[in-house]
């Protein structure tokens, strides 16, 4: 008997890991000898559109839609609970097209009745669908994932994609809470964060490669797998620095920026809040430890990475996520030629005046 979906993802994501592969090598952060704060005075809370969030880190979109897949919600959602994340759930689709799955869905806001939490929908969600989805969880925000290649090489996956940006449109301007839309591990280019900026999205989450690849996994599904495709997309440093490059370009400072795709520690998080992120997102990383070493490993590797992010932000001389956003860092290697010939000015990043 063939096990569901949602399962096989899961099996195949930790199957095949992160190829850590997300571009932060490239990336150095600015030394500070003379940092003139307190590790005391750290604070960790940061803004995404309306919503405070107390910690950057953010428990991003895995699964649902089956039995086995409550189990991993229920465990999430305590660890974001204990930790003080907010949490995005996996595709509600699942659960719109069969109601019967949709407790694997509903146990987080039962676990975390007033954590913040994330509904999850792919852009051919309709409006009532995306209503539907945040009733469902009485969700404080509501993913829109964007996955053209994985749905291209997904057997049954979509293969019509037209619509999408107005859908997206309407569904910002009327489902009643803040919209993030996010790449699943592709990378997101200028371009398509314009307009996507232009259809009134206020957070983007730039969803690189280097963390769980679906192209992988869903060529380890395939009869006859199309592996030439697995390093489709842009690395996460580099689709961080393209969306960056749209809010300079649209001079929307407004829009928020999720960097998620690959990230596994505090150095990792703590550079792409230093480029200019307001939050990252972890699945993969966070997946791994939940099944290997169970919830209370989980909570203590949250512990760790908050304990190591104030460490780091103490030795930069910012006492708040803001801050950092000021701050010189260096960026490099193949990150660097990206930026100079897609005509991204990286010089700029290093000339901040953050130590002045």
């Amino acid at each position: 008997m063939r096990i569901p979906r949602k399962m096989e993802h899961v099996h195949h994501a930790l199957q095949l890991g992160q190829s850590g592969e997300q571009g932060f090598r490239d990336i150095k952060l600015v030394h500070n000898c003379l940092p003139g704060i307190s590790s005391e005075s750290i604070a960790l809370h940061t803004r995404i559109g309306e919503l405070l969030l107390s910690s950057p880190i953010l428990i991003n979109a895995m699964t649902g839609g089956a039995r086995e897949t409550e189990e991993i919600n229920r465990e999430l959602a305590v660890a974001a609970r204990e930790t003080g994340l907010a949490m995005a759930v996996g595709s509600q689709m699942a659960a719109i097209k069969n109601p019967e799955t949709a407790a694997s869905y509903r146990i987080v806001r039962k676990i975390n009745p007033r954590g913040i939490v994330f509904g999850n929908l792919g852009s051919e969600a309709t409006l009532e669908q995306a209503l539907r989805a945040v009733d469902m969880l009485q969700a404080d925000g509501l993913q829109i994932h964007l996955n053209v290649m994985q749905e291209l090489i997904m057997p049954e996956g979509d293969r019509d994609f037209r619509g999408m940006l107005e859908r997206i449109r309407t569904i910002v301007e009327r489902a009643g809470v803040p919209v993030i839309v996010k790449e699943v591990g592709f990378g997101m280019v200028r371009e398509s964060a314009e307009k996507l900026i232009g259809c009134g999205v206020g957070c983007i989450d730039v969803g690189g490669s280097g963390g769980t690849n679906f192209a992988a996994i869903e060529n380890a599904r395939r009869d006859l797998p199309m592996d030439w495709l697995n390093d489709w997309g842009c690395k996460t440093s580099i689709a961080l620095l393209e969306v960056l490059e749209a809010k300079r370009r649209l001079n929307r400072p407004d829009v928020a920026v999720v960097a998620t795709g690959g990230i596994t520690g505090a150095l990792e998080i703590c550079k792409a809040l230093t480029l200019g992120a307001s939050a990252v997102g972890m699945a993969g990383a966070m997946l791994r430890v939940l099944r290997t070493s169970g919830t209370e490993a989980l909570i203590g590797q949250i512990t760790s990475w908050h304990h190591e992010l104030r460490l780091l932000m103490t030795a930069l001389g910012a006492s708040r996520i803001e801050a950092l956003h000021g701050l010189p860092v260096v960026i490099t290697s193949e990150t660097a030629e990206w930026c100079a010939v897609r005509g991204m000015d990286i010089s700029a990043y290093a000339r901040r005046p953050g130590y002045a």
